[in-house]
């Protein structure tokens, strides 16, 4: 079935001028759903940047002209669709999702042929956790929910505890010429995390030292000679909050140097920086069931877990799983 949108709506696609605007509609959903800014105008641009906007971007215009939805797609190249939609709350429940749902789908089949043939093909989603309306809508798409992923913090209230270096490692800032060291350590990591496929390092850039809002004495990395051991990149976003928030952004160990506590002091590390920085709130994102034990290290740092976000998957093509779905060899 295929829907249309209402009476005086049109689709059209976006450009890097509506950046503004799609940062608005994005905070005013976030402060209906989670009761606070989760976004800021690097993340749409960053998005806007990553997508190919003349194919996988929409917008909805009201009769008034008014941005009133968006959506995106994006691919990780090895089967797997991710379509994120969002809609101004005072128009929902018009179509306006369903339609974009559709676009999306019916986008992510088109593209089918980007991948292996014998890849299997699914379209991926979120949903914050308790919103039973969108609950509805991606389980009427015929998804299911395969995995939950954590928003943690810590309340910075009192020094936090000096890291405990493993014997041959400490700590550097990143200096510029470091990027693609940092991002080949990076993508090595995260081959141990669920979903995993490499993105491409244009890609990452965008995501990374290119944002207005990178802070290169913010990205600590524990060095063992020439060697980076692990990495707490970090952002400080002074638009979440009354006096701003910490992003560990990523936070990562490669596998030689696992189990000598080098992401706890990672971690106590870039703490320190915030609470001297008099940043008392600091947030990391996580998967729930992460195959590295990550969530477990997050508590013993004391934190908590605040909000959660709940993936859901539509299978579009039966075939080989080329992502991460389980450690090989010894669990790290």
């Amino acid at each position: 079935m295929t829907t249309t949108l209402p009476q005086g709506y049109a689709i059209r696609r976006p450009t890097l001028d509506d950046i503004s605007v799609l940062t608005d509609l994005a905070v005013t959903n976030n402060l209906v759903t989670l009761g606070e800014q989760d976004i800021v105008e690097e993340d749409i641009r960053s998005e806007l940047q990553t997508t190919d906007l003349e194919r996988d971007a929409w917008l909805v215009l009201a009769p008034d002209g008014r941005i009133v939805a968006y959506a995106l797609l994006y691919s990780n190249d090895l089967g797997k669709f991710f379509g994120e939609i969002t809609v101004h709350p005072d128009v929902r429940r018009r179509g306006l999702g369903t339609h974009l749902r559709e676009l999306i789908e019916a986008r992510a089949n088109e593209r089918s042929g980007e991948v292996a043939p014998d890849a299997r093909i699914t379209l991926n989603g979120g949903i914050y956790h308790g919103d039973e309306a969108s609950q509805r809508f991606v389980e009427r798409a015929g998804m299911t929910h395969i995995r939950s992923f954590l928003r943690m913090e810590i309340d910075l209230t009192e020094p936090p505890p000096a890291p405990k270096w493993p014997a041959g490692l400490e700590p550097h800032t990143f200096v510029a010429g470091q990027e693609r060291a940092v991002y080949e350590a990076d993508d090595e990591a995260f081959q141990d995390h669920w979903g995993h496929a490499q993105r491409p390092y244009d890609e990452w850039l965008k995501w990374s030292v290119q944002r207005a809002d990178f802070d290169p004495t913010l990205w600590f990395l524990a060095m063992d000679g020439a060697e980076i051991a692990g990495a707490a990149l970090c952002w400080f976003t002074p638009d979440l909050g009354e006096n701003g928030m910490g992003w560990v952004g990523q936070l990562w160990v490669r596998r030689p140097w696992r189990k000598r506590g080098l992401g706890l002091a990672l971690l106590h590390h870039a703490f320190a920086e915030f609470y001297r920085r008099g940043v008392g709130r600091v947030a990391l994102g996580v998967d729930s069931q992460n195959l590295t034990g990550a969530t477990r290290l997050y508590e013993r740092a004391g934190m908590t877990a605040r909000h959660q976000w709940d993936s859901y998957q539509k299978e579009l093509r039966p075939g080989v799983e080329y992502t991460t779905t389980a450690l090989d060899g010894e669990q790290a």
